[in-house]
């Protein structure tokens, strides 16, 4: 568990992609955590929830991106601390969504030319064969480039983008933290493409559930799904598992992208010194 959730005042003339890109969220994010607000004209003078707390994902080394939540997370190092970043993103849409699996970032560059693929001309038929750096490069100003296929990390010229699947496959971040993850991220690190619509995590011998829409179906059973994780908490934690399975039918219905506390750790053993 990383973050917390927060509140935000909604201002005159502010949006909720607005206040989503202040707190570095995606529209996803924003929207799942607001749904009485419309996203183009809130209320002003209300309050709006800021999801800025995490449940980590399954696999926690180098880049890990979890399509189904459309967040990217760097695990690394600072000095003896471990240190992670996170980011929304937009993703593939429908029928091309990044292909699960490991890849490695191969190469950076800034300013990259996109050279578009013929895949894509065929459906824009008016675009060059190369768009240069610029305002009109749908790539922003940073790229890192994957080793399979022609997928890329990379900015974007369409910051009301993230947080949503407009993209061939590759993942765009907004041009503020492409531009920071950018320098942290070596030729060579590894790059997790999962699935995970829902997460546990534990904090405080707390346990959370952190569910977004199972967009591609891929769930067969949410319950399930749920028991899978809950023994796998119980093999890294110890103690004996409490869930409140109350709670979890509600947020398995709700879908708001939020932590929320649905059972407990009983029983840990104490820390060895």
């Amino acid at each position: 568990m990383v973050g917390e959730v927060k509140k935000h005042v909604i201002s005159e003339n502010e949006t909720l992609l607005d206040i989503a890109r202040w707190y570095d969220l995606g529209y996803n994010q924003i929207i799942l955590a607001n749904p009485k607000y419309d996203p183009w004209i809130p209320p002003p003078g209300k309050e709006a929830v800021i999801p800025t707390q995490y449940v980590l994902p399954s696999v926690k080394t180098g880049l890990v991106v979890n399509l189904a939540e459309m967040r990217l997370y760097f695990f690394t190092r600072e000095g003896n601390k471990k240190i992670v970043y996170t980011a929304p993103i937009g993703i593939g849409t429908d029928g091309k969504l990044t292909e699960l699996g490991i890849y490695t970032i191969v190469r950076k560059r800034k300013n990259p030319p996109w050279h578009v693929p013929e895949s894509i001309r065929k459906e824009e038929p008016d675009l060059p064969e190369v768009v240069p750096p610029g305002p009109n490069n749908p790539l922003g100003t940073r790229a890192l480039y994957l080793s399979r296929g022609s997928y890329m990390i990379h900015g974007t010229n369409k910051p009301w983008g993230i947080g949503r699947r407009v993209s061939h496959g590759c993942m765009r971040l907004y041009p503020e933290d492409i531009e920071a993850l950018y320098p942290l991220v070596p030729v060579g690190t590894p790059v997790t493409v999962i699935y995970e619509p829902y997460k546990l995590g534990v904090k405080d011998n707390k346990i959370y559930l952190q569910v977004f829409p199972d967009f591609e179906n891929k769930v067969a059973s949410s319950f399930a799904e749920i028991m899978r994780l809950a023994n796998i908490l119980k093999k890294e934690q110890g103690g004996k598992i409490i869930l409140y399975w109350m709670e979890i039918r509600k947020y398995l219905e709700n879908k708001d992208g939020i932590p929320h506390i649905v059972g407990e750790i009983r029983g840990i053993p104490p820390a060895k010194n």
